[in-house]
């Protein structure tokens, strides 16, 4: 006799402290990730915090690339390739496969994590469509999970939706004629989500620097129920041009200078974290020079371009509606001029 299906999702109870955390490990070593990946950390403490009944799907990037060498793979869950920008087609579709076969009792009905993770190419660019259509579906539970190091890093560092203005990739190198060839500000993905789709119950954004917000997050997002998804800031040593070794600290100067906020909507309701919280209070922010001077792709910015890139933080914090959450203003917008 199959036991009845119910639709449930995991009871994940919030890590309160490193030290509570799970010392199991579900991605081990056999990954060939450059020195200081910060997506590599990224995807040890997204599966440690769902757990071993979890599925993963990873879309074509640099952490399918560089995690899934003929033959090996860190992953110790349960992990299927998908296509570049299927991610939330991928997430759905095996929720819904899930969802069929237990309630057909072809298999034990049991509360089983889906996540899917995506690059900024294949989930703020390619797969924004079906990240989108996936996020309506609130009978499915699955997590979509975006890792952005604001390029297209599997294939050399392109100019993506998520690179942030001015800065040096192979699509837009500085020369002599046009030192600034990148002038598209970077998309606001976890916004745009949580405005557009009122029934998701959940949309956060994350940093691996603060790691334990960042596990917990995850566990909120897989027991909530529905669709959900979580935008994580991932610094890339290659791709950005700096020391391996500053790949936490960039993430926490990408937070304290306002550039990257950390927030959740859960039902509709907007709550800043951490030093982000702190900063939506007014504490004063740190400049962005002392972040964006740390990393090679910047090297070519003159002070003209630091202002600008300053004023244009400063707009998310002084004039947004929600600060650094919602791009809406309170009155006229007006017209920055770029250097």
């Amino acid at each position: 006799m199959p036991e009845t299906f119910t639709n449930a999702t995991q009871a994940l109870p919030l890590f309160k402290g490193v030290k509570k955390v799970s010392v199991e490990e579900y991605f081990t070593s056999g990954h060939r990730t450059c020195q200081g990946c910060e997506s590599a950390l990224v995807m040890r403490l997204m599966i440690k915090a769902a757990g071993p009944r979890t599925i993963v799907l990873g879309a074509t990037g640099c952490m399918y690339v560089a995690n899934t060498t003929y033959y090996t793979t860190p992953w110790v869950v349960p992990w299927m390739h998908t296509q570049l920008g299927s991610s939330g087609s991928a997430a759905l579709g095996t929720a819904a496969g899930l969802k069929a076969l237990m309630r057909k009792g072809r298999m034990k009905a049991e509360p089983i994590n889906v996540i899917a993770f995506c690059g900024d190419g294949g989930g703020a660019d390619m797969g924004l469509a079906a990240i989108s259509a996936t996020l309506t579906h609130k009978e499915y539970n699955c997590l979509i999970f975006l890792y952005d190091n604001e390029s297209y890093a599997n294939t050399d560092i392109q100019v993506s939706g998520s690179t942030p203005y001015g800065a040096h990739t192979t699509f837009s190198p500085p020369g002599s004629v046009k030192r600034i060839l990148h002038t598209r500000w970077k998309k606001n993905t976890a916004g745009m989500l949580a405005a557009g789709h009122p029934e998701c119950r959940y949309v956060a954004t994350v940093d691996a620097s603060y790691a334990v917000d960042m596990m917990n997050k995850v566990r909120k997002a897989l027991s909530i129920g529905g669709p959900t998804f979580i935008h994580s800031f991932d610094p890339c040593p290659k791709g950005w041009d700096f020391d391996p070794m500053l790949s936490h600290e960039l993430g926490e100067l990408a937070v304290e200078t306002g550039i990257f906020p950390l927030y959740e909507v859960e039902d509709g309701v907007v709550r800043h974290y951490g030093k982000t919280k702190a900063i939506a209070e007014g504490r004063p922010r740190r400049p962005v020079r002392e972040y964006l001077l740390k990393q090679g792709r910047f090297a070519h910015f003159t002070e003209e371009d630091l202002d600008y890139f300053q004023s244009k933080v400063d707009e998310m914090w002084n004039k947004w509606e929600i600060p650094g959450v919602i791009p809406f203003w309170k009155e006229k917008r007006p017209v920055v001029p770029m250097p």
